[in-house]
């Protein structure tokens, strides 16, 4: 039987996003807001790291290297690779260093904002194979592994009694929620887990609806924007499928030549294919956070709003 050490590891996926519970059944735990990663350490020789996609991650995450000297034994750790920003973890900042090349940038943001590895699961300990161990035995391999440091670190579960206050600190920093995992459940690869739940605070705002693009498969874009200065500003798009009433409102809507904003339209993400449209309809959308550029991290249409003007969207003032 081939070493589970030497094959890759796809990474078993949390199934769904939930309202909050508390069942003595699970573990609780931060949902971390960086990249799935799965690290291949060999105490004394090397450390391996590798994303969802089997991406080798320590050329453009080179701080990491030495990780495999705060383990105790072989093994394999699956966690999330986190860059943390004025105490909080960035995605935007873990993202841009998983695209950078350049050797020179890649040192400097190494400098900069260096990148911590937070295990939460043990797949692999000193030969022995782990997936089918429950969460439970995992968690105490997973202790006896790690030494804990500001480059790898466990991440903390919780009970079912601290869930609560768990899930309202996350929501107070800011953070994107929390996961609940069953304690005897197994870790299947590349499975969407059911036994693994996530928890997440999710903002919401008000849009202009100014246009949709057609992306195939039954799929739009439709194309946002507030109002800054009472002029209509780009924000940006959420996805919708192109066969419930919204979109049949959202299509029946005047088409415009030109695009409805006070200044140009950024280049991309399809907005040379777009159907400009009057701006009449407004329309909710949820979101994880705002990014750093006033863009939204994974959007949700929630529907149209027919008690509000497209001029009450205006803009939050911070990302004036």
């Amino acid at each position: 039987m081939r070493d589970l050490f030497d094959t890759p590891i796809s990474p078993m996926l949390i199934a769904e996003n939930v309202d909050f519970f508390a069942d003595e059944a699970y573990f609780y735990e931060i949902k971390w807001d960086g990249e799935r990663c799965v690290a291949f350490l060999d105490p004394g020789n090397s450390t391996e790291l590798r994303n969802k996609r089997n991406v080798r991650m320590l050329p453009k995450i080179p701080e990491l290297s030495n990780i495999h000297r705060q383990v105790a034994a072989r093994c394999i750790l699956d966690g999330e690779l986190v860059c943390i920003v004025d105490g909080k973890p960035d995605f935007s900042v873990i993202q841009h260093r998983s695209l950078l090349s350049d050797k020179y940038k890649i040192e400097l943001e190494a400098k900069q904002h260096p990148a911590v590895f937070i295990a939460f699961d043990c797949l692999y300990y000193d030969g022995r194979d782990l997936t089918m161990c429950p969460l439970a035995e995992r968690r105490e391999y997973l202790r006896r592994a790690v030494t804990d440091s500001d480059r790898l670190a466990v991440s903390r579960v919780y009970g079912a009694n601290q869930a609560m206050e768990l899930f309202q600190l996350t929501q107070a920093q800011g953070l994107e929620g929390i996961v609940a995992k069953r304690k005897d459940s197994l870790y299947f690869q590349g499975k969407w887990a059911k036994t693994w739940l996530k928890m997440k605070h999710l903002m919401d705002d008000d849009f202009v609806v100014c246009g949709y693009i057609h992306k195939g498969y039954h799929l739009t874009s439709i194309v946002l924007g507030q109002y800054r200065e009472k002029k209509l500003v780009y924000k940006g798009h959420v996805p919708l499928g192109v066969s419930g009433e919204a979109f049949s409102v959202i299509s029946s809507q005047t088409v415009m030549a030109n695009p409805p904003f006070a200044s140009s339209v950024p280049t991309g993400h399809g907005n040379e294919r777009a159907v400009w449209l009057e701006p009449a309809l407004v329309c909710t959308v949820e979101f994880m956070h705002r990014t750093k550029s006033g863009g939204m991290r994974q959007p949700v249409f929630k529907g149209l709003r027919w008690d509000k003007t497209p001029l009450e969207c205006v803009e939050p003032s911070e990302n004036r």
